[in-house]
C-alpha cells in the first residue's frame, strides 16, 4: 500500500517517492529530486495495486482495536485546505525521506490534518 492524498480531480499527491522505476503518463508531474513529492494520476499511483481507505474521526476504541495504519480519531481539515497543503508541498518539498519519521504516510496525514506525526498518539502542529 502506498498512501497518498487524492485531491478530487483524479490526481494523487504522494510524498517520499520510492525508488521504484515508473514511467509516468503525460498527466503526471515528475518529482524534483530534492522535493520527494510527486503529482500523479490515480492509475499511475496505483500501478495495478488496490486502493485502501484511511478513515478519520473514528472513535478512540475503534482506533486502538483496529489494525495500525487504517484509521485515526483525528478530525480532518476541509478539502480546500488539504489540497492547498498538498500543492504547497509539491512546489516546496516535504523534507528528507526517513522510513520511520518522514514517509508517504506522514505526508498524507499532514496534508489531511496539518499535524506532524511524531509517535502513535503524538502530534505536533506545523507552521506550513
Amino acid at each position: 500500500m502506498r498512501p497518498g492524498q487524492e485531491v478530487g480531480t483524479g490526481s494523487v499527491f504522494k510524498g517520499s517517492v520510492s525508488s521504484r522505476s515508473q514511467v509516468p503518463c503525460p498527466n503526471c508531474i515528475p518529482t524534483h529530486a530534492a522535493h520527494g513529492v510527486v503529482s500523479s494520476c490515480l492509475n499511475c499511483f496505483l500501478a495495478g495495486d488496490n486502493l485502501y481507505l484511511y478513515e478519520y474521526e473514528v472513535s478512540f476504541v475503534r482506533f486502538i482495536t483496529t489494525r495500525e495504519g487504517t484509521c485515526v480519531p483525528t478530525v480532518p481539515d476541509p478539502d480546500e485546505v488539504v489540497v492547498h497543503r498538498a500543492k504547497y508541498l509539491l512546489n516546496n518539498g516535504f523534507g528528507s525521506y526517513d522510513v520511520l519519521m518522514n514517509n508517504c504516510e506522514h505526508f498524507a496525514f499532514y496534508c489531511k490534518t496539518g499535524l506532524i506525526k511524531t509517535g502513535l498518539l503524538e502530534y505536533q502542529h506545523s507552521n506550513i
